[in-house]
């Protein structure tokens, strides 16, 4: 187990460039993609966190050589439907609701039966969203009551396609029957409630054919840029838009700590899909702020947030039971930085999932002169 991290003091104002690591979502659909391929794929920048690598272990199991170099990753892929693996094959998705629920959707014409696990949080989450369209491909699925973690599944001997129907705004739903898609002969048809397009983004990159009928545009969160923000002497409280939801769906933690110092009362409505991640983190993020000394009206998918633009922290805060949630620690971390108090957050290694160097650019710029 490893320690608990103590923070006692608000971060002081730095001059740094910070280069960030590659991106998870992208790096795990490129080593997927790149599984599909004929050939020799290679990736740089490629994110080296704990989701990434348990993508690449699983398609070793699946019988694709993996090279991960000091520099870059290549991945020799057999083609479609190209896996050659063993009957009771497991793969471990880890925590990864990515790559658990993307996988299925290249397996829905595996000639052998393969078992998906995960750990103890991504076992607790609900993958009806994707076995229930990955069905209509004609995939067999074993799988409990609640459509939980172990999930057995075995393709279809013809699959055919389908017409889809994704009202969740849920890129990974998308995205798994896309994948699906890409191994079936004949037109899949997806009409999709707007979110992260990372995996049209991929398809149109590698020229795979994809013809996007309705909303055509880019949209805020997927594209590249300088980034400079003036700060100001008072933050407004906001009503957020629902049709920004699926935008900002890893985001809404920490728009909830700039709400906290906001001038008035923030609502954010039709966010049930927070308590569908690592952990229910609409639940959690209201605790946290709570105890920070935020007042917060809480449903399960709506959250008031009575913001104190004055708010002093000089209680002892202590995070843990978090389910290891990468989110959730960093939250923590941003706020005993930013806002101050004396926090005790359990579980720093939650972050090797997505930001392993996280702890390291902060204590970079606690040693940086402003």
């Amino acid at each position: 187990m490893v320690a608990p991290i103590t923070v006692r003091k608000k971060i002081k104002a730095f001059n740094e460039i910070i280069n960030v690591n590659g991106d998870k979502s992208l790096s795990i659909r490129w080593a997927l993609l790149a599984s599909q391929a004929e050939g020799k794929s290679r990736a740089y920048n490629l994110l080296r966190s704990l989701d990434v690598l348990s993508t690449l272990d699983c398609l070793k199991k699946l019988g694709i050589k993996v090279y991960l170099k000091k520099k870059y990753c290549e991945i020799e892929g057999n083609g479609l439907n190209g896996f050659k693996v063993k009957n009771n094959t497991i793969l471990n998705a880890g925590n990864s609701g990515t790559l658990g629920r993307l996988i299925l959707g290249l397996l829905v014409h595996s000639k052998s039966k393969i078992k998906i696990i995960g750990d103890k949080s991504l076992s607790k989450r609900d993958f009806s969203r994707v076995i229930i369209p990955l069905k209509k491909f004609g995939a067999k699925f074993k799988y409990n009551s609640n459509y939980k973690l172990p999930i057995e599944v075995f393709g279809a001997d013809n699959a055919r396609p389908i017409k889809y129907s994704e009202v969740k705004g849920s890129a990974q739903c998308k995205s798994a029957v896309m994948l699906a898609a890409l191994n079936t002969i004949g037109e899949t048809s997806i009409k999709a409630k707007k979110s992260r397009d990372h995996t049209e983004i991929l398809f149109k990159y590698l020229k795979i054919p994809i013809k996007l009928i309705k909303n055509k545009k880019k949209y805020m969160g997927e594209q590249v840029a300088d980034i400079f923000v003036e700060g100001a002497n008072k933050i407004k409280s906001i009503n957020c838009p629902k049709y920004l939801n699926s935008q900002a769906i890893d985001e809404f933690l920490l728009i909830f700590l700039v709400a906290a110092k906001a001038d008035g009362v923030s609502y954010f409505k039709d966010i049930s899909e927070l308590n569908q991640k690592e952990s229910p983190r609409l639940k959690l993020g209201s605790k946290i702020l709570n105890m920070m000394g935020i007042k917060t009206i809480l449903t399960n998918n709506s959250i008031k947030i009575y913001g104190n633009p004055e708010l002093r922290i000089e209680n002892k805060i202590e995070v843990k039971n978090y389910l290891k949630d990468h989110r959730i620690f960093m939250m923590s971390m941003i706020a005993a930085l930013s806002i101050g108090g004396n926090w005790k957050l359990h579980d720093p290694d939650s972050i090797k999932t997505s930001f392993p160097s996280f702890l390291n650019l902060i204590k970079k710029f606690q040693k940086s002169p402003k």
